[in-house]
């Protein structure tokens, strides 16, 4: 924040400072006043979410006495993530209100700019203020009184729009950039899918279709006790939430009692098994299949989750994965499970899951073409992972220069170019 502008206290700035309205399910209607959710604040933007949007009546809008919130009023959400997320309400032609964990924040006009404050709410500094302010051990949030203490940069009016308007064009022309970045990886990751659709749909003769359970032990998780769990334990367990696409997430928490190795043995996985997901198996990315790294080697499997260890006589393991990558393989999954409830993939499916097993005379050669394929498909990942960490960073320190009273490049020279 710059030493030569003053501040002000949140609520200070603010002709309307206060949260939303209490609305139970019972209070809800299809159609009228439409609701605004924390769900709709982004960090910086309006999410519509217009397929989930909920409504009361005129008459409930009255009998709660409900506070309407305006185009360009702020809505800051008081709970994660992250806590003081703020966006700008929109054009629209339909009237709204907000629910109880959002604060309404209409400034004062010769004070605060809307879209200044929604800037300054996504730097480092202001997060970090919210952050001290905030209570909650598991999760985080801050109450509206503590929130309307946070200081505020308050510069001159002329000075914001200044501001604002070197922001709009820089960043607009970096979204241009990650949009692209973005797009370029999905296609490097689409060259990947295409090749494996290709390999497991127009095999030669001689390939096998065979169930998973002919193929591979399959483990089905423990229901261990939430009690069980522990970060000071030593036995490491495998939970869905360490189950990704194509990716193993770890984590410190999740330990088990250092009998536990010995007492539940059947249990345990093993390096370079493949663990499924059972509950909310596809995800919009696709399967959330995994492989147990080193350092998870001898874990215990829990509920809802499924190691797989493949008889690498039969089958590779690198081409069972790959296989379960394709949409053949997703097709199957959608096909048993209720999409209607939680989309649960029972064991007794995952055992009859159909496998193409290559003949065994070219399972080398099909081995190598899938390790070179996905080689080329991460390095691209890498690069471009890379550059679109390097597009957020460039963000922050805009905002920290914009906010430091440092911004004095000329907006005509900001443009996708110079930040692609």
């Amino acid at each position: 924040m710059s030493v030569s502008w003053p501040t002000i206290k949140l609520a200070d700035a603010c002709t309307v400072f206060t949260d939303g309205n209490w609305i139970e399910t019972k209070d809800q209607s299809p159609k009228g006043i439409r609701l605004i959710q924390t769900g709709n604040v982004g960090a910086g933007d309006f999410k519509d979410r217009q397929h989930k949007a909920r409504y009361i009546s005129d008459e409930t809008f009255e009998r709660l006495k409900c506070e309407e919130v305006f185009e360009r009023d702020c809505l800051v959400s008081r709970l994660p993530d992250p806590v003081g997320r703020s966006c700008i309400i929109p054009s629209s032609n339909e009237r709204m209100i907000t629910a109880v964990d959002c604060s309404i924040l209409r400034f004062k006009q010769n004070v605060l700019l809307p879209e200044f404050f929604n800037y300054y709410s996504q730097s480092s500094g202001y997060l970090a203020d919210i952050e001290a302010y905030c209570t909650g051990a598991t999760r985080k949030r801050i109450s509206r009184k503590n929130l309307g203490n946070v200081a505020i940069p308050a510069p001159t009016v002329d000075e914001q729009k200044r501001i604002v308007t070197i922001l709009d064009e820089t960043f607009a022309g970096i979204d241009a950039a990650i949009a692209n970045t973005e797009k370029n990886l999905a296609n490097a990751r689409e060259l990947f899918e295409s090749y494996l659709e290709s390999l497991f749909s127009n095999h030669d003769e001689g390939w096998q279709v065979k169930p998973l359970e002919s193929i591979a032990t399959i483990i089905n998780g423990y229901a261990f006790k939430s009690g069980d769990f522990s970060p000071e334990n030593e036995v490491k367990s495998i939970k869905i939430t360490n189950v990704g696409v194509y990716e193993f997430f770890h984590d410190d928490t999740n330990y088990l009692p250092k009998g536990f190795r010995e007492k539940y043995t059947n249990y345990m996985a093993r390096e370079g098994d493949l663990v499924i997901a059972l509950t909310r198996t596809i995800i919009s990315s696709g399967l959330k299949v995994a492989v147990v790294p080193a350092n998870y080697d001898q874990a215990l499997v829990n509920q809802r989750v499924a190691a797989v260890h493949v008889d690498e006589k039969v089958i590779p393991r690198q081409v069972l994965h790959a296989f379960l990558s394709t949409k053949k393989a997703i097709n199957y999954v959608r096909s048993n499970v209720n999409e209607l409830m939680q989309p649960n993939l029972s064991i007794k499916d995952l055992k009859a899951f159909p496998i193409p097993v290559p003949p065994t005379n070219i399972k080398s050669e099909i081995t190598s073409q899938i390790s070179e394929i996905r080689d080329q498909a991460n390095r691209l990942k890498s690069i471009y992972i890379s550059k679109l960490t390097a597009l957020n960073e460039l963000n922050q320190s805009l905002l920290q220069k914009a906010f430091s009273g440092e911004l004095t490049a000329d907006p005509d020279t900001l443009n996708e170019e110079s930040v692609a």
